[in-house]
């Protein structure tokens, strides 16, 4: 069972609306590897004579939540109540990270602090609106023992977790010790567990209610080309065989995304993005979306079609940004089908 429409049968507007009203009584714990984005932003009109690069005339420098904790604010900028937990180095790096993530109304309890490392620095130099340059300050080792007993306390400390994510992007907090204990922690508690998986450990979060690779990360984890819809298919069926997921959904970067659900059936969800500034932070979008609509009763196909608009939003803006529930209820009043579409939409999929 396919679908070519970006809009998922009988989707209405006041569905997605009342999904979003249900997420501020919704608690979501993010795990993963935390960053700090530091972008200079400026405008370039003239190469340097010095070396055969442009010259950025400086006009302002930002900082955001990077990483995981990118993740937490696409969630609290739904709606959600987030708790993030990670690690950070005992430096002003560390502190501006935490109170960046209080300013945003994510719990901070699970940041836990490692002397031992730097925060997690990923600098972007910016010019006319173009990434030209990114620099990163970065700790790749595993976390000890300790942090990661942290880890579990503020996990404990945090009741009714509606959802965690694990948001792994190799910078040590996910590992081959680390990922057993916290899905087992999960599972033995009947929380849902949703992946945005790295290479190093792909194959790790068995039993996953979403696995959600990009189509680079499929390809490479299981050595074999996704060329064709039926290479994306046929990956995603290996997939939730070998990690028993219940759902499988495979980022394509402009070519949207496939859904393989807990029945074997399968979506094609075309991108929507109609103006690409910035592909950083859409995978963020992505997980962050699909969890939140889950757990606030939205179906895995629904789920999936409203975070990939989300991601054609992010998309469209300079940098690491989130979705907000304001842009997205916007956007997707713009993709709302009339009922004679959705008619059309259903006959082609019986």
């Amino acid at each position: 069972m396919d679908s070519s429409n970006a809009w998922a049968d009988g989707l209405s507007l006041e569905q997605c609306q009342h999904w979003l009203s249900v997420l501020p009584s919704k608690r979501i714990a993010v795990i993963g590897d935390v960053m700090l984005d530091h972008y200079y932003l400026g405008s370039v009109s003239r190469i340097s004579p010095e070396a055969p690069v442009p010259v950025v005339e400086l006009e302002r420098q930002t900082w955001r939540l990077g990483g995981a904790a990118n993740v937490a604010h696409n969630l609290r900028m739904l709606g959600a109540h987030v708790v993030l937990c990670g690690v950070v180095g005992d430096d002003s790096s560390g502190e501006q990270l935490r109170v960046l993530a209080e300013q945003h109304g994510i719990e901070p309890s699970g940041i836990v602090t490692d002397p031992t490392r730097p925060t997690t620095i990923k600098t972007r130099i910016i010019g006319n609106n173009q990434q030209l340059l990114r620099l990163d300050h970065e700790q790749r080792r595993p976390i000890s023992s300790d942090v990661l007993e942290q880890i579990l306390a503020a996990l404990e400390a945090s009741s009714q977790l509606a959802a965690i994510i694990f948001e792994d992007y190799n910078k040590g907090v996910l590992h081959q010790r680390s990922i057993p204990l916290l899905v087992e922690w999960a599972q033995e508690r009947s929380i849902p567990i949703l992946v945005d998986p790295k290479l190093e450990n792909f194959f790790a979060y068995r039993g996953a209610t979403v696995f959600k690779p990009n189509q680079k990360e499929a390809s490479h984890a299981l050595g074999t080309p996704l060329e064709s819809q039926d290479d994306v298919i046929r990956a995603g069926r290996m997939l939730r065989e070998r990690l028993q997921a219940r759902n499988v959904l495979i980022t394509l970067g402009s070519r949207g995304m496939m859904l393989l659900d807990s029945s074997n059936r399968w979506w094609q969800i075309p991108s929507v993005a109609r103006h690409v500034a910035d592909v950083s932070g859409a995978g963020d979008t992505v997980i962050a979306t699909v969890t939140a609509m889950m757990v606030a009763g939205a179906p895995i196909l629904e789920a999936a079609t409203i975070a990939n608009i989300a991601a054609g939003v992010v998309c469209g803006e300079p940098g690491v940004v989130p979705i907000t529930a304001a842009a997205l209820l916007a956007e997707l009043a713009l993709h709302a089908q009339p009922p004679s579409t959705l008619s059309s939409a259903r006959s082609s999929r019986k």
